[in-house]
């Protein structure tokens, strides 16, 4: 189910190209690990995913549209279903989301949530939000806590307005970040993963997903933020008290857990973007269009495929 931009296309290519000029004359975008040192280049390429050996088994009984599990350090692709199928994903966007927001740098700026998220929101088809107040100020950082958790549409469209700045240049930054990472079959046309301009107007495959998740473990304020099952920020000079309950069925439930990122859209179905780590190896994994009413159903899922992850290797 391949698809591709058409008579839009050119334009949104133009866009895509300067900014991804812009970000080249900036010179190579650092990426920083857990201490906040910068990590070697070369340790950051994207993955040279390996194609699973014909002969190899994978996990069984799966009702899924595609899928893939790889080693997390190396990026080689451990077992896989339609490895280079592009479908939608749904919120697993915000993952690209906090990834050029981290990458732009300045977390600690006070950013005041506008009152155009309300007219935003009202448009949409019941999203997830993080129940942010219009004029409430909070910092870039407490902001991804808020897009990465209740994977709050509110917090993407707060985000994206003040590092574009403006929706249209944020989104020509995450295309441009996209392709600089080798995400070839990769296309966003939004900041939240929501069904809009179309449901399948925004699309990756289980390979672009398992590069773009490795690039995003890579930081370290990410990591923390996903890995939590909530996070609770008490009333404040400038904002309300809020509590987040992160969305990922794994946190806090499958021994090793760390991440990272759910996404439903009634053309993506139920999807998870996920990593544990037991035993000295880190797994990370995607599974796209699992059936359900709920996103939790991508819990038991994600477990068949990382217990066989780590019953194999």
């Amino acid at each position: 189910m391949v698809r591709r931009p058409s008579l839009k296309h050119a334009a949104r290519t133009f866009l895509v190209a300067t900014a991804a000029l812009a970000i080249a004359g900036a010179g190579a975008l650092p990426v920083y690990a857990a201490t906040g040192a910068p990590v070697a280049a070369e340790s950051v390429a994207t993955a040279r995913v390996a194609a699973t050996p014909k002969s190899a088994s994978g996990p069984t009984g799966l009702r899924i549209k595609a899928g893939a599990l790889a080693n997390a350090a190396t990026g080689q692709i451990l077992w896989s279903q339609d490895l280079s199928t592009e479908r939608p994903i749904g919120s697993i966007v915000k993952v690209m989301t906090a990834l050029v927001v981290l990458r732009a740098g300045n977390l600690d700026q006070t950013i005041t949530v506008p009152k155009s998220v309300l007219a935003y929101l009202k448009k949409q088809d019941q999203p997830s939000t993080a129940g942010l107040i219009p004029g409430d100020k909070l910092t870039a950082r407490e902001l991804l806590e808020a897009l990465l958790l209740p994977s709050g549409c509110d917090a993407a469209y707060t985000l994206a307005e003040a590092y574009g700045p403006g929706l249209d240049a944020f989104i020509a930054k995450m295309n441009a970040q996209a392709q600089q990472m080798g995400l070839t079959s990769t296309y966003f046309s939004n900041f939240d993963g929501l069904p809009w301009p179309s449901e399948h107007s925004t699309w990756s495959t289980p390979a672009n997903l398992i590069t773009l998740g490795r690039h995003a473990m890579r930081y370290g304020v990410f990591r923390s933020i996903v890995s939590q099952t909530s996070y609770s920020l008490p009333a404040g000079d400038g904002h309300h008290a809020y509590r987040w309950q992160n969305t990922n069925p794994l946190i806090g439930k499958y021994a090793g857990a760390i991440g990272i990122k759910t996404g439903d859209t009634k053309a993506a179905g139920n999807c998870l973007l996920f990593e544990a780590t037991r035993g000295g190896l880190t797994l990370i994994g995607v599974t796209l269009g699992t059936p359900g009413n709920d996103i939790s159903d991508t819990g038991p899922v994600a477990t068949k495929v990382l217990n066989w992850g780590f019953g194999h290797y």
